[in-house]
């Protein structure tokens, strides 16, 4: 059976020995020791491509393209990097000893480095001119551990999608808003103006409904709210209160249009559509049932925006989905909501309207 991987390995290895304690814990929760046995080579079966491979222990041989022999020890100074990376090129390996060996895919080693290195960059900004970082704290320490920057998020939800040019601006703009029990943050009915991300904390989300107020959700670090409205431009459609003290992360509305909504929706013409769906793709009508049954697309799921949110977890990441309304504004936020949790998502194009459906 596979062993885990310790943190003194990995702060042994480059790149990553440059991430941090916390960054390097949640690495080590998703890497394995692979032993081989003397003798074989180790990437005959299993190559390199994608990946960030590291000798921990043993030797290892490779042949080089010239026929010349290369000897990389575990532990040694010329093990830190990956193998057959960093310029140094192999035809084929083979394990002079046992060997034990550490495999990081290569794109989740990019994204983690990044967002790192970009949240160091923030931190020394907001030391050296604090009046230029607005005079608050530092969030290089929320970049890192808030839940809504775990490195599942950022390999598979709403972060992984963003261009890279735009992550140090989220770290610049985002603000933390200290929060009591009791505080309502969003009140239904209220215009949209702030996105909201959990560091720490709960919070209840209630609607009225029949002039009864009715509990919706429970949130915690780590969750995000506030989009739904300022995806489609609509009124607040619940009140969210604080079930504890908290800290919450704010992002102004335009900053959220800029850098998070606009990067994340993608609106696809209904020839593309149709293209996408012939492909395995699904549709997903996000109207209310009685606008559904009316004329919905065939094969078309029907979750409406109310209660996408109950979809996560239950309908299967691995096609991509095709969200459409009758213009775009139930469709865009949903089509955000999905991103944003991992699923591939984009949207019909102006709606059932824009292609000449009513």
């Amino acid at each position: 059976m596979a062993s885990k991987v310790s943190l003194d390995t990995l702060k042994r290895l480059e790149p990553v020995s440059s991430m941090s304690d916390s960054r390097l814990s949640e690495l080590a929760e998703l890497c394995y020791i692979e032993t081989v046995a003397h003798g074989l080579d180790p990437f005959r079966v299993r190559g390199i491509a994608g990946q960030s491979v590291y000798l921990v222990k043993g030797e290892l041989s490779l042949t080089m393209p010239d026929g010349s022999e290369r000897l990389i020890v575990g532990g040694a100074d010329t093990a830190r990097g990956p193998i057959g990376k960093q310029g140094v090129e192999f035809t084929s390996a083979h394990a002079v000893t046992d060997l034990e060996l550490i495999r990081i895919d290569d794109d989740l080693l990019d994204i983690m480095v990044t967002w790192d290195q970009l949240a160091a960059a923030e931190t020394r900004r907001s030391v050296d001119s604090p009046e230029e970082a607005g005079g608050g704290p530092s969030l290089a320490n929320w970049s890192i551990l808030s839940g809504m920057f775990s490195v599942s998020n950022l390999k598979y939800g709403a972060f992984s999608q963003l261009p890279s040019a735009h992550i140090e601006e989220l770290l610049c703009r985002f603000k933390r808003i200290n929060v009591k029990v009791g505080e309502v943050v969003i009140r239904e009915g209220a215009e949209g103006d702030y996105y909201y991300v959990i560091e720490s904390g709960k919070c209840r989300v209630e609607r009225l409904i029949g002039g009864v107020s009715m509990v919706l959700a429970e949130l915690k670090s780590g969750d995000a709210f506030g989009e739904e409205a300022l995806v489609s431009e609509a009124k607040r459609n619940a009140t969210v209160t604080m079930k504890t003290d908290g800290m919450l992360l704010r992002l102004d509305k335009m900053d959220f249009i800029e850098l998070l909504k606009e990067p994340l929706l993608l609106r696809v013409s209904m020839e593309d559509a149709r293209q996408k769906v012939s492909n395995g793709a699904r549709w997903i009508d996000v109207r209310y049932p009685s606008e559904y049954q009316y004329d919905k697309l065939p094969g078309a799921l029907n979750i409406p925006l109310a209660e996408i949110r109950n979809a996560f977890g239950v309908l299967d990441k691995t096609p991509e989905y095709v969200v459409y309304c009758q213009s775009e504004r139930r469709s865009s936020a949903a089509a955000f909501l999905l991103a944003q949790r991992g699923y591939k998502a984009c949207l019909l194009q102006g709606g059932l309207w824009g292609v000449g459906r009513t």
